[in-house]
């Protein structure tokens, strides 16, 4: 049975980060791929710089054309809002009856994961990998005493989407923070300009 690891995110936009932990987790064995899930509202996050979902969603596409293990699930779009994980990897399950889901989230996530409704269930029923975001440490002991919580030794990579969006918004070149091709995009369509 395949074993896919959900990356949900508002990928507000999607950049190079998101697509070297993805790759990384596909090519290091943590799962056979990764399903890029856009969410149409965080329930823990402010949605005001939230740009279109349509224009979240091509991006994610373009960013993942032609990448090996590498795909786009829209699937929380067609749920209501706010979207809730469990309910998200339930469906998925229900859909997909021959796939094995797993959970994948930063430690900074980890971090308030009880937060999280039925995170419990999450754990329990779907499993979690882990990987390491800056001023946020994960013990191997603490991964070790977890059931169904895998710490990914995932490289780190201190960039985030609002650190992107920043600086496009103050005129700076992201051309080497983001896929060549979603960065035409963004320029084309003139985002996250103040």
């Amino acid at each position: 049975m395949q074993t896919v690891g959900i990356l949900g995110g508002s990928f507000n936009p999607v950049h190079l980060g998101h697509l070297m932990l993805a790759s990384y987790l596909t090519q290091w064995g943590y799962v056979d791929q990764v399903w890029l899930t856009l969410s149409p509202l965080n329930p823990l996050k402010d949605a005001s710089e939230l740009i279109a979902d349509t224009k979240r969603l091509a991006m994610l596409n373009i960013a993942t054309k032609g990448a090996v293990g590498l795909d786009v699930c829209d699937i929380e779009l067609t749920m209501p809002t706010p979207s809730y994980t469990i309910n998200t990897l339930d469906l998925l399950a229900r859909r997909y009856p021959d796939r094995r889901f797993r959970l994948i989230i930063g430690s900074d996530n980890w971090a308030i994961f009880d937060r999280w409704r039925e995170y419990g269930r999450i754990l329990d029923t779907y499993g979690v990998i882990v990987y390491p975001r800056p001023g946020y440490p994960v013990s191997r002991e603490e991964a070790r005493n977890v059931m169904g919580m895998t710490l990914a030794e995932a490289p780190t990579v201190n960039l985030s989407s609002t650190m992107v969006r920043d600086a496009i918004a103050a005129g700076k070149d992201m051309m080497y923070f983001l896929p060549p091709a979603v960065y035409k995009y963004i320029n084309e369509h003139k985002l996250y300009r103040k």
